[in-house]
């Protein structure tokens, strides 16, 4: 089962800082991400989704491919590919992939102009070690499927101050300096 998670940004930059993040964090196997998508509430009310998969332009590719290949069979390739790649872009805007457009464009009606909200998608994580790097790094939860410890675990470590740089350990300063030359 996947969980859903909502989160605010004052900006879109923001929120594509925090997806990159997330994306590393599944690089190093501590997060299995289904699908994170960018909401943006832009100055009269246009919400723009700024998604990972553009399913149009994947349907239309794999769509022209396939035209292109049947086309060649029977001696007509243009005609095939540019009937296999109307009919993908078709079948692919048609499909909706991950959460739900219509769902995040109602969600995020809600927002302030200029204000990003991150759709992130989790099939599984390792809670503490995520919680653990996302520290301090900022945003409102605007909605979860996580139960409320979880939920409340995810935004105290949303709203907790960067943790604070450990002081180097080792000679102090006075350690270093050259002693004067005997005169």
């Amino acid at each position: 089962m996947s969980d859903l998670v909502v989160i605010v940004y004052p900006t879109e930059a923001k929120a594509e800082e925090m997806r990159q993040k997330l994306f590393g964090l599944q690089k190093e196997y501590l997060i299995q991400i289904s699908d994170a998508a960018i909401a943006v509430m832009h100055e009269g009310g246009k919400i723009k989704l700024n998604q990972l998969l553009n399913t149009t332009a994947l349907g239309a590719a794999s769509g022209g491919f396939w035209g292109l290949l049947i086309g060649a069979i029977f001696l007509m390739p243009v005609f095939g590919a540019a009937i296999g790649a109307a009919s993908g872009a078709l079948g692919g805007a048609l499909s909706d992939y991950g959460v739900n457009d219509n769902f995040m464009k109602e969600l995020s009606g809600s927002l302030q102009p200029g204000n990003a909200a991150l759709f992130v998608l989790i099939q599984k994580m390792t809670g503490d070690k995520v919680l653990e790097a996302i520290k301090g790094t900022g945003g409102v939860v605007l909605k979860t499927s996580l139960d409320h410890t979880r939920e409340q675990a995810l935004r105290d470590a949303l709203a907790a101050s960067p943790a604070a740089q450990p002081l180097p350990t080792g000679p102090g300063p006075e350690a270093t300096t050259n002693p004067a030359p005997a005169a």
